[in-house]
């Protein structure tokens, strides 16, 4: 587990993968306030760094091999850690290009796949809740892609499970719409309110007489 300089304990922390569905479950948490409301750390995996950009925030803490993240995400500020295969012998591409670009990070060196790292990072440093979006999380994703790296991603939710929530989905769970019906009826409740407000208050009816009387 590499040392950075961030502080997840007692916090939510929420980690963005560049899954099915993250767009509108991103789109879901900002327009419920849970991301101004709550603050939490925001972690992009990979891609997902961007992704927070792409709806105004600045991420906290990028990690992945760094394959798919802009260079303009990557020079935002963010802690940076690459994930690292197992094996200390084996190049690490991540770190590559980085070096390349004269930018300071960590290694965490993990046979499971990033998103796996990122969750563990957040768990092992004391996070209250981790949020997921576009996360790996059905049955037919851990065991039916034929990618030894998602029996880590199973254990993984085992794992950090007490404090995991899964945001997938939560665009389609609860929309807000505001229907015609509703609409209308907040028309006529006003326009009720203001006839029931001239008829019983004097200086309204004063005012009205006053302009009806060049009329007569």
């Amino acid at each position: 587990m590499p040392d950075v300089p961030v502080r997840f304990r007692g916090r939510h922390v929420l980690v963005v993968v560049r899954g099915i569905g993250y767009k509108d479950d991103l789109a879901a948490l900002r327009r419920s306030g849970y991301l101004q409301e709550m603050k939490p750390l925001l972690v992009g995996v990979d891609g997902g760094a961007d992704a927070l950009r792409e709806i105004g925030y600045q991420p906290d803490v990028i990690i992945g091999d760094m394959d798919s993240v802009s260079e303009e995400t990557l020079r935002s500020g963010a802690t940076l850690v690459v994930h690292g295969y197992a094996d200390a012998a084996a190049p690490t591409p991540g770190a590559e290009r980085l070096d390349d670009l004269d930018l300071e990070y960590a290694t965490f060196r993990s046979a499971g796949t990033s998103e796996d790292i990122a969750m563990l990072m957040a768990f092992e440093q004391g996070a209250e809740l981790i949020v997921a979006v576009g996360t790996h999380s059905s049955m037919i994703e851990f065991l039916d892609k034929g990618r030894p790296g998602m029996a880590s991603t199973f254990l993984v939710r085992m794992r950090v499970g007490p404090i995991l929530v899964d945001a997938k989905g939560v665009s389609k769970l609860y929309e807000t719409r505001v229907r015609k019906r509703d609409l209308l009826f907040l028309v006529l409740a006003a326009f009720f309110t203001l006839v029931v407000i001239t008829i019983i208050s004097d200086p309204v009816r004063l005012v009205l007489r006053g302009f009806l009387l060049p009329f007569k």
